[in-house]
């Protein structure tokens, strides 16, 4: 089972595989820079080599980017949507920079959020960043594979549907540059029902039939504070939330998802909270 949580990068990144292999997990998710600022982070050739060494002598694998949470691929405002582009696109070169000697370097990136233009605007815009990016990994040579995570569909957040993941599929002609990242938490606040056997069987057809579950790299396990269909994103530990034990004992063993890497994102204070949140899906394994 690859069973991981997203990592602390705080002191040097090489400092995230250190803190993975104390919480006992062999995949693991980080950011390549500071979240929530612009201001980009340049690697040296020491930290890179240092960071891909202390991987190296460990079993954790694969290792996931998440972009920073100020990238709005879907931005109808012309400084926001610039800025967006010009990030990501330095998101996906520091990736292959730190990961392309570990396997294949994955970036996983929310869609994006139309902010009042309209959902159709914002799936052209998409479609339009990415196009971009994909045009920059040829351009670049970069081995970096982008992760499109679905949303809850909160404020004007899009990505929230497999129909609307599956139009910017299309609109990029289903490039095999492209995958996609399944957010329990969002999916149960945008109407899919993870806490049965029932909603877990529905979401994995219309997964397959509009996306393809070969697509499907990663699972972000995260319960859900609000109920089913809220439309809102707040992450609980596991078992705390609507979706419950039985949806994730159901979702960590089903023949098509158990041998996926698992990321959890939930609440913590300290390692203690990473660790129980672990240690209780290790236990809900068949």
């Amino acid at each position: 089972m690859r069973i991981g949580c997203h990592v602390s990068i705080a002191g040097g990144i090489e400092q995230s595989v250190i803190r993975a292999e104390n919480l006992d997990i062999n995949t693991m998710q980080i950011f390549s820079k500071n979240s929530r600022t612009w201001k980009e982070k340049i690697y040296s050739p020491a930290e890179i080599d240092h960071f891909q060494k202390a991987l190296q002598q460990t079993d954790i694998s694969p290792v996931f980017i998440h972009t920073s949470y100020l990238i709005n691929l879907a931005s109808s405002d012309e400084v926001i949507s610039a800025r967006s582009i010009t990030a990501f696109l330095a998101e996906l070169e520091r990736a292959d920079a730190l990961l392309s000697n570990s396997g294949v370097p994955y970036l996983i990136v929310h869609p994006g959020a139309h902010q009042g233009a309209g959902e159709e605007y914002g799936l052209e815009m998409i479609i339009k960043a990415l196009k971009v990016a994909l045009k920059h990994l040829v351009s670049l040579n970069l081995s970096t594979m982008i992760l499109l995570e679905n949303t809850s569909g909160s404020g004007t957040n899009l990505g929230y549907s497999f129909s609307q993941l599956r139009y910017i599929m299309e609109g990029i002609h289903w490039s095999e540059k492209i995958g996609f990242c399944l957010d329990t938490c969002h999916a149960f606040a945008a109407g899919y029902n993870l806490s049965n056997e029932k909603g877990i069987e529905d979401i994995i057809t219309e997964l397959g039939n509009k996306i393809g579950l070969e697509r499907l790299i990663i699972i972000h396990l995260n319960d859900s504070k609000y109920s089913f269909n809220s439309r809102k994103d707040r992450h609980m530990p596991i078992g705390d939330g609507f979706i419950g034990l039985e949806g994730f004992k159901l979702l960590v063993n089903h023949p098509s998802l158990k041998d996926l890497p698992f990321i959890l994102e939930t609440p913590r204070q300290n390692d203690e909270d990473d660790r129980r949140n672990i240690n209780l899906v290790k236990s809900l394994r068949e």
